[in-house]
């Protein structure tokens, strides 16, 4: 049976902890003072001239005007400014301005937050899928790896309980910080979401978040405890209960996941909607899931717990590791492609928001989730190294913990991104509670199943 050693636990418990004191910094300190915040943004703003000044401050207008009518803010002040002239609108329109910067740096640390939260999140919920594409497929090379599946699949409701309450708490304290349709000013002035008000409310929106999660928990708690139970059974009853339940389970999820990915991520943006935003989701969901797999086996096999782990084991993980970056890219293609060559404003924009504030992240993460794996894991030797599957799998993470974070930062944040103390922080500590929750779970059964059917052709399993 697996031990956690206390080296390990050691670094998870120094994780969690720098993580919070990381994050409680970057909270304390997005409350700059206004009044310093306002005089920094006073000395851009202006000129060697007044009529320099005066264009700037126009242009900066209309820029403030649509960027608050984008985040629902009160549209009857900006009205009356741009029905008067002179020094008071000048100067009312550049205090919206600061506004709108001083309100986005309150929501950075929240996005941080939300966005490694979400990103733990998924990988443990990708696991449980693959999971339960395993037992539904009867597969034969994987009985060997459930147990860690199992381990991983461990932190999916502490997880999902946590995004959750982010975003429910984001808009309960009045703040509004990552979904503008929980600000019922917001909702006042912008009749595309009162549109969506029977679906996108607070209530209803936690209602089935709770059933997402109940659904969820429901099967991974049922379908470890057939598991465990197959290992002094008698019969196969337990592997066939697990089987009829992972095959309702996946109907379940691609539904739930679907929605899930609609109002955790895509509402974030109201005004925006894809139709291919769900599988898109839930590829990169499961590329990470796939990929924390590998390198959790490795890991253990390589202190001694998995010695009947093969090279072919490993080689199958990285080829599902490549196989789903594919298919991510292939998602990402057609949706950007598709919005592109119609060119609807309201889809557009989007994009367009992305090649403007977030080029680098943006174009960044395709090479990371797509170019570096293709060249990497193409050839089928590299996939049995590893310290190869290793090095990509790190690649692989990062770049999918930035396509959340483009999928997040623009609408919440604007322009006032970056990649500091906020967000290395809430990795620290989502990290940390990741590595303590799965390997405390790894220690509780062994890690080899004992009476699953094909557990033999797992053993001599050969690619």
């Amino acid at each position: 049976m697996y031990t956690f050693s206390s080296k390990l636990k050691s670094v998870a418990i120094g994780l969690m902890i720098l993580g919070a004191i990381g994050v409680a910094y970057g909270f304390f300190t997005s409350h700059k003072d206004f009044a310093a915040v306002e005089t920094m943004l006073a000395s851009e703003s202006h000129g060697d001239s007044h009529g320099e000044t005066a264009v700037h401050h126009d242009t900066k207008a209309d820029d403030s005007h649509a960027s608050e009518e984008a985040h629902g803010e009160d549209t009857h002040a900006g009205a009356k400014i741009h029905g008067e002239h002179g020094p008071q609108a000048e100067v009312d329109e550049h205090t919206k301005h600061v506004n709108h910067v001083m309100h986005a740096m309150h929501n950075r640390p929240w996005s941080a937050l939300y966005v490694a939260a979400f990103f733990f999140f998924m990988i443990s919920l990708g696991v449980l899928a693959f999971y339960a594409v395993q037992y539904a497929s009867q597969a034969g090379w994987s009985p060997l790896l459930l147990r860690v599946m199992e381990g991983i699949t461990a932190y999916m409701l502490p997880g999902a309980v946590i995004v959750l309450s982010i975003a429910l708490a984001s808009g309960l304290i009045g703040h509004y910080n990552l979904f503008v349709w929980m600000d019922p000013d917001v909702v006042a002035h912008d009749k595309l979401i009162q549109g969506k008000a029977g679906w996108l409310n607070i209530f209803w929106f936690g209602v089935r978040g709770f059933i997402f999660i109940a659904g969820w928990w429901l099967y991974r708690h049922f379908s470890r405890k057939f598991s465990i139970a197959q290992d002094e059974a008698d019969d196969n009853k337990n592997f066939v209960k697990t089987f009829r339940i992972s095959a309702a389970f996946l109907v379940f999820f691609l539904y739930t996941e679907s929605i899930m990915s609609w109002d955790w991520i895509m509402s974030v943006d109201p005004h925006w909607f894809s139709t291919l935003f769900g599988w898109y989701v839930l590829a990169g969901m499961m590329v990470c899931g796939i990929t924390v797999i590998s390198m959790v086996t490795i890991y253990l096999k390589s202190r001694g717990y998995l010695p009947k782990v093969n090279d072919s084991h490993i080689h199958d993980l990285a080829k599902f590791m490549f196989g789903f970056s594919i298919f991510w890219t292939y998602l990402w293609f057609s949706q950007f492609m598709l919005i592109w060559y119609s060119n609807i404003p309201e889809e557009v924009t989007y994009f367009v928001t992305r090649f403007q504030d977030y080029q680098l992240p943006f174009l960044g993460m395709v090479v990371m989730n797509f170019v570096f794996p293709l060249l990497v894991l193409m050839n089928s030797d590299f996939k049995r190294v590893n310290w190869f599957v290793i090095m990509a799998g790190i690649i692989i993470l990062c770049g999918h913990y930035i396509d959340i974070f483009n999928m997040i930062m623009p609408a919440t944040v604007g322009d006032q991104w970056s990649i500091g103390i906020p967000e290395i922080s809430s990795i620290l500590l989502f990290g940390g509670l990741f590595i303590f929750i799965v390997f405390t779970a790894l220690t509780k059964q062994p890690l080899e199943p004992k009476r699953n059917p094909f557990i033999k052709e797992s053993e001599h399993f050969h690619y």
